[in-house]
């Protein structure tokens, strides 16, 4: 799940955005504000303008209403954003005003359900920013950034707000609230402290400065890393520069070559799903070296798009707020309420790890590099030869080859087979629909139903391939939260990633690893989709960002269960399901290469947490990279999987920014859960999948995580199960099936 578009879901939980004309941030706002004078007097050209913006009406059509994709155009997302922020300030100036004593009803859910319409336009925003981000586009973003910043520390450094929300947090009357209701007014509380609530009025303005300045650097920072995405491709000329790529990856980079107007060539893209095929099977050393390149420099280049100095400031800028929020570092901002509740228990998980993973490390370098001698290789294993090697090893050590596998991993077929799981452990079914305006011809849509009561739930969009504009990697999105506040609202949710297509009526065939991310981003969709709440801010994967990825990863475990690899895992030519003997090979090589896998992605979260702990001093991102990788000892043939340069999980925004090891946090719970199937009758037991749904999958931040996985499990989730699952520790003995 990417924290690249942080979208309005409800006032109370998200950092809104931000107004031309800013007001004051600690006075309320009186009715003669700018705003309330436009709506008050005649409308002027502009304001009459608006009025006529599909952005600021209320979804209509089927569903409960679908995002306008048809009639939006890139102009009328300025002045939908300026006029539905002006709409918010007088929504807040009602409830601060209030002159009645403040309740939860008329401050606390008031303040929930307010900027509705700017929710809207911010979701469309934002779709527009990770997957059609053109020129055109992208100057509106670096204009209406800061603006969106500001006008969040508007709202939540509101001083006779605040007092409100505090009022209702303290009341004695706040124990007579439901449960629901109760986490919401902390939700409230806490935020508005955290975002500088309580600081004085000069702390509060370099705060909104602070703020300000940082939306705009990650915009840059964001669209830097997209130009080299765009900008940098390998273009392959002849069948020499082939050779050992399977005919799926062939098929691909032809295609990408006639999109770049090449036809008659083969295009290796920047991203991640073009890069990594070439990089196992190219047989072209210099040629996987040059793809290597250009996929680990991004935003390192030293021109006009390299990130170096921006992140610099950006850390700079973050430790500064850090301090005036009352935080020793940035790290401890974030972390204050999220399960891990402080840097240094993440960073106790992490290192607990490290150890283990870079002795796996050094045994496969260990066998790639006999193989790699025995074929001729001069030199020692160097990190564009990782992949291609340890393909090697695999074939060699367990008789596996992931190229055999590929042919059975048919995209459309995976996407079935999650309907399926979804079906089974949570009682979904998935139809098409057609009656829904999309935002590209590629982008599909279903309705998703609860098949006992024939109840809907939401719909779900799948846009699949990679294009010029989006985004690399993969990622879900809530278009619209469940909630139940003015009666049944349903959800709305997407599943975004950057396949490579085919030519038309071939199927897309995929790796295994992206089949495990399909089913992980979908994970993220069913969560959304579980979500059983009244209150929108609170509702579906508005949860710790070191819980969300907790039913993602859970998720994953059951693409390689037999019956989904039996009922979905069929040859693209023949149709015949994948042998047993090829599942028994999966499963036995089931730990291969996890030493690299686990370096590659902690390397990256401990160099985040690292960053984010030295505080101020000042920081030369390319050395304290090298510096921190060199004292950890980080195996020389791995880079990290996210660069600091391009390390868009943590400079594209705050999302994940000293938040990183959440992945492996969350590991560790979804290890220890799938244990419970698995102890239990097996990974579709349903009085287990009851448990999850009603305790961790539908109950979003209504309740403390940690409460939420006790009730789930019976107990707190050890790091045994991690170990297990990653190779480091025995399995345990399966249960037998019943």
């Amino acid at each position: 799940m990417r924290a690249r578009n942080t979208l309005f879901a409800g006032a109370a939980a998200v950092l809104v955005v931000a107004c031309a004309a800013t007001p004051s941030a600690t006075a309320p706002q009186s009715p003669t504000s700018a705003a309330s004078t436009a709506a008050s007097d005649k409308p002027t050209p502009e304001v009459s303008a608006t009025m006529t913006n599909p952005l600021l009406a209320k979804w209509s059509g089927p569903y409960g209403g679908v995002p306008p994709f048809a009639h939006v155009t890139v102009a009328q997302l300025k002045p939908a954003l300026e006029s539905s922020m002006e709409t918010t300030l007088r929504e807040v100036d009602t409830i601060a005003n209030n002159p009645n004593p403040p309740t939860f009803e008329n401050t606390i859910a008031a303040w929930d359900d307010m900027g509705r319409t700017l929710n809207d336009v911010q979701t469309l925003f934002g779709i527009w920013s990770s997957s059609m981000s053109t020129p055109e586009f992208q100057a509106t973003e670096r204009e209406m950034a800061p603006k969106l910043a500001a006008f969040g520390d508007v709202l939540l450094q509101n001083e006779a707000l605040f007092k409100r929300i505090e009022a209702v947090y303290s009341s004695p009357e706040k124990a007579k609230l439901t449960p629901e209701q109760q986490r919401l007014t902390w939700r409230a509380y806490t935020r508005f402290v955290r975002e500088g609530a309580k600081l004085d009025a000069a702390a509060k303005k370099r705060t909104t400065d602070i703020n300000q300045r940082l939306a705009a650097l990650f915009t840059t920072f964001s669209q830097n890393v997209l130009s080299d995405e765009e900008t940098y491709v390998v273009m392959l000329d002849s069948e020499g520069d082939l050779k050992g790529l399977p005919a799926s990856v062939r098929a691909g980079a032809a295609t990408e070559a006639e999109t770049r107007g090449s036809k008659g060539k083969w295009a290796i893209s920047n991203t991640r799903s073009s890069v990594e095929p070439f990089l196992t099977y190219s047989e072209r050393d210099d040629l996987r070296q040059k793809v290597w390149q250009n996929f680990v420099n991004r935003g390192d280049n030293g021109d006009a798009h390299d990130n170096n100095k921006i992140i610099a400031e950006i850390l700079k800028l973050r430790a500064e707020r850090a301090k005036l929020l009352g935080f020793a570092t940035h790290a401890h901002w974030r972390l204050e309420d999220s399960m891990a509740k402080t840097p240094e228990h993440a960073m106790a998980l992490m290192e607990s790890v490290w150890g283990l993973a870079v002795a796996r490390v050094k045994a496969e370098v260990a066998d790639m590099q006999a193989i790699a001698t025995k074929e001729g290789l001069k030199r020692k294993i160097a990190p564009w030869d990782y992949r291609y090697y340890a393909e090697k090893v695999r074939k060699a050590k367990y008789d596996f080859d992931a190229n055999e596998v590929k042919p059975y991993l048919q995209l459309e077929k995976l996407r079935e087979g999650m309907f399926w799981v979804a079906g089974e452990l949570l009682g979904f079914t998935f139809t098409p629909v057609t009656d829904v305006e999309v935002y590209n011809p590629d982008v599909r849509v279903w309705q998703v139903k609860d098949k006992a009561s024939g109840r809907a739930v939401g719909l779900w969009y799948f846009d699949p391939y990679a294009r010029p504009g989006k985004h690399s990697g993969a990622w879900m999105n809530a278009y619209r939260n469940q909630e139940r506040m003015h009666g049944e609202v349903t959800t709305i949710v997407s599943n975004n990633a950057n396949f490579v297509k085919g030519k038309p009526g071939e199927p897309v065939l995929i790796s295994w690893d992206d089949a495990s991310t399909l089913f992980h981003e979908f994970g993220h969709a069913l969560h959304g989709l579980s979500s059983n709440v009244t209150y929108p801010s609170i509702s579906g994967t508005n949860v710790a960002r070191d819980y969300v990825e907790f039913p993602s990863q859970l998720l994953e475990r059951w693409l390689e269960t037999p019956e989904v690899l039996n009922k979905f895992a069929l040859h693209f030519e023949t149709g015949k399901p994948i042998p047993p003997a090829l599942v028994a090979k999966i499963d036995r090589a089931s730990t291969f290469n996890q030493g690299f896998e686990t370096i590659e992605y902690l390397s990256s979260a401990l160099i985040d947490m690292k960053l984010h702990l030295a505080g101020d001093r000042p920081i030369d991102p390319d050395a304290f990279e090298r510096e921190t990788l060199g004292a950890l000892g980080m195996p020389s043939e791995i880079v990290m999987r996210h660069r600091t340069p391009q390390f868009s999980h943590i400079f594209s925004g705050d999302g994940y920014s000293a938040g990183y090891y959440s992945y492996l946090w969350a590991d560790t719970l979804s290890a220890d859960a799938f244990e419970a199937f698995t102890e239990a009758k097996g990974p579709y037991d349903h009085t287990v999948a009851d448990r999850l749904r009603k305790n961790v999958f539908s109950v979003g931040d209504t309740i403390d995580p940690a409460d939420g996985y006790r009730a789930f499990r019976g107990r707190d989730a050890g790091s045994a199960a991690l170990m297990r699952k990653r190779g480091f520790a025995p399995k345990k003995a399966a249960a037998p099936t019943k």
